[in-house]
């Protein structure tokens, strides 16, 4: 079994190129089965504000990655060659290193942050639940979950986060100075938006509003923040009453373009006003820049400016590196194990049916012997085949990871005549 991932992230990608290949999560299991249809025998896919990668398993005998390349082109309607220049592909232990690292945080914007764990588990289950993935990913996925809880306990990468959301508070500091008289407005309910909201409550702004298209999500959300709902119609006013604006929502186009800026500029008297616009696609118009007192920061601005704490996390993301590409390494052999192990366990299995066969036969023949006796001649028999099986078992093993390990197994199940057991294993 082979081992693929393809995917674009913010090291390859900018958001103006990423917006275009964001898939909803209700879309997920859609593109999986896309991409078993292109070639995978197995599929996931992931997609984040910062990456959307599909993980992929297949059989070997035909290499999905150019069928799996148009696919994920027609995801955001774009040419394949336009696509590969921001498109990375990892196979086998690669493959395996890169969803280690993406589970532990260490491919992350802010190395170290927590929510990419959430986010993998949520797509990977919706796929899991969907019947697309299989005992390859399913492995995979389960020790990247177990690598990550092991980065964070054995690795220091966790207590030197500068998040994304400890970034935009900082920047509506620089603009406002004192939050106490600031009205933030939350546009959408994503994860990382509420946490920003969160932030902000915590560094005192005056008023927290949340505005969403389903005004009972908006409720809910409102009373967990200590704020108050909003209509998403309500939008243009609360352009005018907002100084901060956080937006996190799934829509497909700009919420807030500059006409609509413009109107509620006059209306505010030309205020300062900051946008955190968190989404991808993106939810405002980065030309607003452009407008007088009208500052917009979208996740790649905040992300760049994120890295003032990078000397200390660097530190501990080499220690996790190195612990990553160890069970990288492990987890690749215990699943090459998982090939060879029907031919040994059938092998064994037959080696034990002849002995038992003979043993009883030459009871037979010996006649009446002490418990002391039958023990010694059973152990004489298990020794015999277990020495003769050694070689065989041995040389298995090691084929395991090799390219040609098809025709050894093949070659064992003849001489052995192992076309039954191998069935029963």
């Amino acid at each position: 079994m082979q081992l693929l991932v393809l995917g674009l992230s913010h090291k390859t990608a900018p958001v103006a190129i990423r917006e275009h290949f964001a898939i909803p999560e209700e879309a997920l299991p859609r593109t999986a089965e896309a991409a078993r249809a292109a070639g995978a025998t197995e599929s996931f896919v992931v997609s984040t504000c910062n990456r959307v990668e599909l993980y992929a398993a297949f059989d070997g005998e035909r290499d999905p990655t150019e069928a799996l390349t148009d696919m994920l082109a027609r995801v955001g309607n774009a040419r394949p060659r336009v696509l590969q220049r921001h498109l990375y592909t990892h196979q086998n232990e690669a493959a395996v290193a890169h969803l280690f690292r993406v589970a532990a945080s260490l491919d992350s914007m802010v190395v170290g942050e927590p929510q990419i764990l959430g986010q993998l588990k949520a797509a990977f289950e919706t796929c899991r639940t969907a019947g697309l993935t299989g005992p390859a990913l399913n492995r995979a996925v389960e020790r990247a979950f177990a690598v990550a809880k092991k980065v964070r306990t054995e690795t220091g990468i966790a207590r030197h986060v500068v998040s994304i959301s400890s970034v935009a508070i900082d920047l509506a500091r620089q603009i406002f100075a004192n939050l106490d008289n600031n009205v933030a407005v939350l546009i959408g309910a994503g994860k990382m938006g509420e946490l920003a909201a969160r932030h902000l409550r915590q560094a005192g702004v005056r008023e927290l509003l949340v505005a969403n298209r389903t005004l009972e999500r908006a409720q809910r959300l409102a009373r967990e923040l200590g704020g108050h709902p909003r209509d998403l119609d309500e939008l243009p006013r609360l352009l005018v009453e907002a100084d901060i604006v956080i937006t996190s929502t799934g829509a497909r186009g700009y919420l807030v373009d500059r006409r609509m800026m413009k109107k509620a500029l006059r209306a505010r008297k030309y205020r300062p006003i900051f946008f955190i616009d968190i989404a991808v696609p993106r939810n405002v118009d980065p030309k607003l820049n452009g407008l007088e007192n009208v500052y917009v920061y979208d996740v790649d601005d905040l992300t760049g400016i994120a890295d003032e704490n990078l000397a200390a996390r660097r530190r501990e993301a080499e220690v996790a590196e190195a612990l990553v590409a160890d069970e990288a390494r492990k987890f690749l052999r215990e699943l090459a194990g998982l090939r060879v192990k029907p031919t040994i366990k059938s092998l064994r299995k037959k080696a034990q049916g002849i002995k038992q066969a003979e043993l009883e036969r030459a009871m037979r023949r010996l006649g009446e012997l002490s418990p002391k006796q039958r023990k010694s001649v059973e152990i004489l028999a298990d020794g015999i085949v277990n020495k003769m099986l050694h070689d065989v078992m041995m040389g298995l093993k090691r084929a395991a990871d090799r390219e040609d390990v098809e025709h050894v197994l093949d070659t064992v199940q003849s001489l052995y005549g192992l076309t039954d057991y191998e069935e029963d294993a």
